[in-house]
């Protein structure tokens, strides 16, 4: 590797180990496993993911209301949908394959590994911009347009939509289409973009001086309940954590490679790497709850939250940084820390 190379990869490293919101998932997981008592109120923790969700979404809203919908915006849309259609059928192999999994519980965990997860993208957006790259606001829209392909995939997967499923699939994609971080980000996201960054200055204190904060101690929160997961996981075999750790690795490199292909910027390319390697443990655990209730949350949840959200938050984010950087040309933005 090149001095420059090496020099991008340390700065990058550097930029995500010393970043306060990555530091208090990682005392969140150092409290847990020490046995602390440390814990966060469960209706604190909602409040705070609340707005977590209105804020992102606000700011997106904005963002997309000074750029205007152009091509690059459809084209970004079109990778995420397509991605969460089909990284499912991708995972379900190695579920099924390496890991030996029965067909319903490879379904239910690949959906998982197609949608995406709000806080790492969150996480990842706060790092990129200390990093100099701020991904572009419609980056949200697309998020959250990848949060419901990747479970039609894995009921597809599992069993089929046959016309004896027809009620509990049509109750399944109302709890999806309309669960509170759907609903919660389109309408923050349409909030934004009707206001505008005019309408916005009046509100910005509030959701743009706690944000910081408040993301930090949500990440604690999440620290304590990886790791407090984990060690009460019993269902997971090292082929699990190995697909749990490998299919990130995967997903986030082919994300990041094809959202360079196709133009988006160093910032937006990793974001797009970024959700296509995160996987959902709200509104898809919610989902197959209702659609595969033969399904084992012991392996969709503990691989998903316990594995797979640590594993991003603290290595993948910085790796997908690194690639982003190279596959666009633009390496400088790496090293720019504030």
């Amino acid at each position: 590797m090149s001095p420059l190379g090496r020099s991008v990869m340390d700065a990058a490293t550097l930029q995500t180990f010393t970043s306060p919101v990555v530091l208090f998932f990682v005392l969140g997981l150092l409290a847990a496993f020490a046995r602390s008592d440390l814990a966060i109120p469960e209706a604190i923790a909602k409040g705070m993911s609340l707005y977590l969700m209105a804020a992102i979404g606000l700011k997106g809203g904005v963002a997309v209301s000074k750029s205007g919908i152009d091509s690059t915006v459809l084209i970004a849309l079109a990778l995420g949908i397509a991605a969460s259609f089909l990284m499912p059928f991708i995972a379900n192999i190695a579920l099924k394959e390496f890991a030996k999994l029965d067909r319903i519980n490879a379904g239910a965990v690949a959906a998982h590994y197609g949608s995406v997860s709000v806080v790492t993208f969150v996480t990842a957006v706060e790092i990129f911009e200390a990093q100099g790259k701020p991904p572009g606001g419609y980056m949200v829209a697309v998020m959250a347009a990848m949060e419901t392909p990747a479970i039609l995939t894995g009921l597809l997967l599992a069993r089929g939509l046959g016309s004896k499923d027809g009620q509990r699939t049509s109750d399944m994609l109302h709890e999806v289409l309309f669960n509170a971080s759907v609903v919660l980000l389109l309408g923050a996201f349409a909030i934004g973009m009707i206001a505008g960054a005019e309408g916005f200055g009046d509100v910005a204190p509030f959701f743009e001086a706690g944000f910081k904060g408040v993301l930090c101690l949500f990440l604690l929160d999440m620290g304590l309940i990886a790791a407090r997961r984990m060690m009460d996981a019993r269902a997971i075999t090292w082929r699990l954590v190995v697909i749990a750790i490998g299919l990130p690795l995967f997903n986030g490199s082919i994300g990041t490679a094809a959202a360079a292909a196709c133009g988006l910027d160093v910032g937006s390319a990793a974001a797009l790497g970024v959700l296509c390697a995160s996987a959902s443990y709200i509104a898809v655990p919610a989902a197959m709850r209702l659609a595969l209730p033969e399904a084992d949350p012991g392996i969709y949840l503990t691989m998903s939250l316990s594995i797979t959200f640590p594993f991003n938050i603290l290595i993948n984010i910085g790796l997908i940084s690194i690639l982003a950087s190279a596959l666009t040309g633009d390496p400088g933005s790496v090293g720019a820390i504030p």
